[in-house]
C-alpha cells in the first residue's frame, strides 16, 4: 500500500488528530477518508437517491414553461 507524508504545522496537526480520535478512527484513516471524499468520480449514494424526488423541479431537457412571476423583477444578464 502507497505512504504519504504530509508536513503540517503543529496547530493543524493537532486538530486533525483530535477529529480522528473524536470519529473514532485512526489519524492515517481518517487522513485516507478526506482524500477518498474529494476524489470521487460520481456523486454519493445519498445524493443520487434525490434524483427525481422533487416533483415540480424542471428536468434539464424540459424548457422554461414560466415566465417572470408577478411582482417579480425581470433578470439582468451579468457580462464580464
Amino acid at each position: 500500500m502507497p505512504q504519504v507524508t504530509l508536513y503540517l504545522d503543529e496547530e493543524t496537526d493537532a486538530k486533525a488528530r483530535a477529529a480522528a480520535a473524536a470519529a473514532g478512527v485512526s489519524y492515517s484513516r481518517w487522513v485516507a477518508e478526506i482524500i477518498r471524499s474529494r476524489t470521487r468520480d460520481q456523486w454519493p449514494e445519498q445524493i443520487r437517491a434525490l434524483a427525481g424526488s422533487i416533483r415540480d423541479f424542471p428536468r434539464r431537457e424540459e424548457p422554461e414553461t414560466h415566465a417572470i412571476e408577478p411582482g417579480d423583477s425581470p433578470r439582468i444578464p451579468l457580462d464580464d
